[in-house]
Protein backbone atom coordinates (compact mmCIF):
# COMPACT_ATOMS: atom_id res chain seq x y z
CA UNK A 1 0.00 0.00 0.00
CA UNK A 2 1.68 3.65 -0.72
CA UNK A 3 2.49 5.71 1.81
CA UNK A 4 1.08 8.51 0.53
CA UNK A 5 -2.50 7.37 1.29
CA UNK A 6 -2.03 7.58 4.95
CA UNK A 7 -0.61 11.55 4.65
CA UNK A 8 -4.83 12.67 5.24
CA UNK A 9 -5.42 10.05 8.28
CA UNK A 10 -1.71 11.30 9.68
CA UNK A 11 -3.12 14.95 9.30
CA UNK A 12 -6.27 14.65 10.78
CA UNK A 13 -5.02 12.57 13.50
CA UNK A 14 -2.12 15.46 14.13
CA UNK A 15 -4.45 18.28 13.73
CA UNK A 16 -7.30 16.22 16.19
CA UNK A 17 -4.44 15.76 18.63
CA UNK A 18 -3.26 19.30 18.77
CA UNK A 19 -6.76 20.69 18.87
CA UNK A 20 -7.41 18.96 22.05
CA UNK A 21 -4.48 19.10 23.43
CA UNK A 22 -4.06 20.90 26.76
CA UNK A 23 -0.24 20.67 27.77
CA UNK A 24 -0.09 24.19 29.18
CA UNK A 25 -2.78 23.29 31.71
CA UNK A 26 -0.91 23.48 35.14
CA UNK A 27 -3.67 22.86 37.20
CA UNK A 28 -5.32 25.57 39.69
CA UNK A 29 -3.61 28.68 41.07
CA UNK A 30 -4.12 30.10 44.06
CA UNK A 31 -6.05 33.85 44.23
CA UNK A 32 -5.17 36.80 46.06
CA UNK A 33 -8.09 35.83 48.71
CA UNK A 34 -6.87 32.03 49.31
CA UNK A 35 -9.15 30.96 46.65
CA UNK A 36 -8.06 28.15 43.83
CA UNK A 37 -9.03 29.49 40.34
CA UNK A 38 -8.57 28.42 36.78
CA UNK A 39 -6.34 30.06 34.24
CA UNK A 40 -9.27 29.64 31.68
CA UNK A 41 -12.33 31.66 34.38
CA UNK A 42 -13.53 34.59 32.97
CA UNK A 43 -11.76 37.84 34.40
CA UNK A 44 -14.46 40.03 34.28
CA UNK A 45 -15.37 43.37 35.13
CA UNK A 46 -18.47 41.98 37.15
CA UNK A 47 -21.22 43.25 35.04
CA UNK A 48 -23.56 39.67 34.92
CA UNK A 49 -25.74 40.93 31.74
CA UNK A 50 -22.12 42.22 29.76
CA UNK A 51 -21.14 38.32 30.65
CA UNK A 52 -23.83 36.80 29.54
CA UNK A 53 -23.58 38.70 26.20
CA UNK A 54 -19.41 37.66 26.09
CA UNK A 55 -20.65 33.72 26.58
CA UNK A 56 -23.58 34.13 23.50
CA UNK A 57 -21.03 36.06 21.34
CA UNK A 58 -18.63 33.11 22.06
CA UNK A 59 -21.72 30.40 21.00
CA UNK A 60 -21.08 29.14 24.94
CA UNK A 61 -23.46 29.16 28.12
CA UNK A 62 -22.89 31.65 31.00
CA UNK A 63 -22.36 29.74 34.56
CA UNK A 64 -21.75 31.54 38.22
CA UNK A 65 -19.12 29.25 40.63
CA UNK A 66 -19.51 30.26 43.47
CA UNK A 67 -16.24 29.35 46.09
CA UNK A 68 -15.14 30.16 49.32
CA UNK A 69 -11.92 30.23 50.85
CA UNK A 70 -10.63 27.05 53.11
CA UNK A 71 -13.96 25.16 51.32
CA UNK A 72 -12.52 21.35 50.92
CA UNK A 73 -15.28 20.95 48.17
CA UNK A 74 -14.27 23.71 46.40
CA UNK A 75 -10.51 22.42 46.18
CA UNK A 76 -11.92 19.13 45.26
CA UNK A 77 -13.53 20.52 42.37
CA UNK A 78 -10.95 22.14 40.96
CA UNK A 79 -8.08 19.28 41.70
CA UNK A 80 -10.21 16.11 40.66
CA UNK A 81 -12.97 17.87 38.46
CA UNK A 82 -11.57 20.25 36.67
CA UNK A 83 -8.43 18.29 36.72
CA UNK A 84 -9.99 15.89 34.30
CA UNK A 85 -9.28 16.78 30.87
CA UNK A 86 -12.66 15.17 29.33
CA UNK A 87 -14.22 17.62 31.62
CA UNK A 88 -12.19 20.75 31.53
CA UNK A 89 -12.18 20.38 27.36
CA UNK A 90 -16.22 20.02 27.45
CA UNK A 91 -16.53 23.06 30.34
CA UNK A 92 -14.00 25.46 28.33
CA UNK A 93 -16.06 24.63 25.06
CA UNK A 94 -19.01 25.41 26.05
CA UNK A 95 -19.45 27.49 29.07
CA UNK A 96 -17.85 30.79 30.16
CA UNK A 97 -17.19 30.32 33.68
CA UNK A 98 -17.18 33.27 36.80
CA UNK A 99 -15.63 32.63 39.74
CA UNK A 100 -17.38 34.60 42.70
CA UNK A 101 -16.62 34.36 46.38
CA UNK A 102 -20.01 33.56 48.64
CA UNK A 103 -18.08 36.26 51.37
CA UNK A 104 -16.66 38.57 49.14
CA UNK A 105 -16.88 41.95 49.07
CA UNK A 106 -16.24 43.04 45.57
CA UNK A 107 -18.97 44.97 43.27
CA UNK A 108 -21.21 42.96 41.22
CA UNK A 109 -24.07 44.08 39.19
CA UNK A 110 -27.03 41.75 38.85
CA UNK A 111 -28.22 41.07 35.35
CA UNK A 112 -31.14 43.77 36.19
CA UNK A 113 -28.88 46.28 36.93
CA UNK A 114 -28.69 46.45 40.75
CA UNK A 115 -25.26 46.64 42.32
CA UNK A 116 -23.98 44.74 45.22
CA UNK A 117 -21.65 43.25 46.78
CA UNK A 118 -20.51 39.39 46.41
CA UNK A 119 -21.74 38.49 49.24
CA UNK A 120 -25.13 40.38 48.68
CA UNK A 121 -25.54 38.53 45.52
CA UNK A 122 -25.06 34.99 47.27
CA UNK A 123 -28.00 35.92 50.09
CA UNK A 124 -30.07 37.85 46.79
CA UNK A 125 -30.14 34.20 45.15
CA UNK A 126 -29.97 32.05 47.91
CA UNK A 127 -26.81 30.85 47.47
CA UNK A 128 -25.88 29.22 50.92
CA UNK A 129 -23.35 26.58 49.77
CA UNK A 130 -20.09 25.78 48.06
CA UNK A 131 -19.39 25.26 45.56
CA UNK A 132 -22.48 26.03 44.06
CA UNK A 133 -22.50 26.43 40.40
CA UNK A 134 -25.48 28.79 38.92
CA UNK A 135 -26.70 27.94 34.99
CA UNK A 136 -28.56 30.91 33.30
CA UNK A 137 -30.72 31.33 30.47
CA UNK A 138 -28.65 32.52 27.43
CA UNK A 139 -31.61 34.85 26.51
CA UNK A 140 -31.65 38.17 28.87
CA UNK A 141 -35.38 38.60 27.72
CA UNK A 142 -36.05 35.33 28.73
CA UNK A 143 -35.06 36.43 32.90
CA UNK A 144 -36.85 40.21 32.78
CA UNK A 145 -39.09 40.48 35.49
CA UNK A 146 -37.82 36.92 36.98
CA UNK A 147 -37.33 36.58 40.63
CA UNK A 148 -33.54 35.95 40.95
CA UNK A 149 -34.04 32.14 41.81
CA UNK A 150 -35.93 31.75 39.05
CA UNK A 151 -33.27 33.48 36.46
CA UNK A 152 -31.90 29.61 36.79
CA UNK A 153 -31.71 27.16 34.42
CA UNK A 154 -30.23 25.19 36.41
CA UNK A 155 -28.31 24.84 39.73
CA UNK A 156 -25.45 22.30 41.41
CA UNK A 157 -23.97 22.56 44.75
CA UNK A 158 -22.19 20.65 46.39
CA UNK A 159 -19.11 17.78 45.38
CA UNK A 160 -19.84 15.81 42.62
CA UNK A 161 -18.43 12.50 41.46
CA UNK A 162 -16.49 13.67 37.95
CA UNK A 163 -18.80 11.65 35.85
CA UNK A 164 -21.85 13.46 37.68
CA UNK A 165 -20.44 16.94 37.53
CA UNK A 166 -19.80 16.67 33.68
CA UNK A 167 -23.18 15.10 33.14
CA UNK A 168 -24.58 17.94 34.47
CA UNK A 169 -23.27 20.61 32.43
CA UNK A 170 -24.04 18.53 29.26
CA UNK A 171 -27.96 18.76 30.91
CA UNK A 172 -27.51 22.60 30.34
CA UNK A 173 -25.45 22.61 27.17
CA UNK A 174 -28.04 19.93 25.72
CA UNK A 175 -30.91 22.29 27.06
CA UNK A 176 -32.09 19.08 28.58
CA UNK A 177 -33.89 21.12 31.85
CA UNK A 178 -36.54 22.21 29.06
CA UNK A 179 -38.08 18.60 29.31
CA UNK A 180 -36.78 17.29 32.43
CA UNK A 181 -35.60 17.53 36.27
CA UNK A 182 -31.40 17.27 36.35
CA UNK A 183 -32.24 13.85 38.72
CA UNK A 184 -33.72 12.24 36.23
CA UNK A 185 -31.29 12.87 33.10
CA UNK A 186 -28.37 12.36 35.88
CA UNK A 187 -29.88 8.45 36.77
CA UNK A 188 -30.34 7.81 32.97
CA UNK A 189 -26.79 8.99 32.12
CA UNK A 190 -25.40 6.75 34.46
CA UNK A 191 -27.13 3.74 33.29
CA UNK A 192 -26.09 4.66 30.19
CA UNK A 193 -29.12 5.20 27.67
Amino acid sequence: MPYWRLIPLILVTLFTTAAFADDDYKGPVETEDGMLTESWFLQSFLDLADDLDEAKAEGKRFVIMWELKGCPYCRETHMVNFADEETRHFVRANFVVLQLNIQGSRAVTDFDGEEMEERDLARKYGVRYTPTFQFFDEDPAAMAGLAPRDREVSRMFSLFKPALFLASFRYVQERAYKTEKLRGYLKRQLKGS
